[in-house]
């Protein structure tokens, strides 16, 4: 899977794109090589990095600290590593 890739020391990074101002908080599928995000946090003081890492938290399973921005922090692209997350979950996140 593009959009994912296992590291070494067992977590997940994840491609995304997202689209910050949405009506809600949920993933829309595949675009392109990353898995889309939508995400109801406007685009301002990091608010919708903020949102991000807690989405994919609650949605993983995982504590907050376990996810963690690696690139792309102004940016649409962002690369998120997360530790300790099921792949299963991960991958099935892509076909909801």
């Amino acid at each position: 899977m593009g959009w994912m890739v296992q590291a070494g020391d067992g977590s997940v990074v994840l491609m995304l794109h997202i689209q910050p101002g949405a009506r809600k908080t949920e993933v829309a599928g595949l675009h392109g090589d990353a898995l889309k995000i939508r995400l109801a946090a406007p685009p301002v003081d990091g608010k919708a990095n903020a949102a991000l890492l807690a989405f994919l938290a609650k949605v993983c399973g995982v504590p907050k600290s376990a996810v963690s921005l690696l690139s792309g922090e102004t940016s649409r692209s962002k690369r998120v590593r997360i530790v300790g997350a099921e792949v299963s979950v991960l991958e099935a996140l892509a076909s909801a």
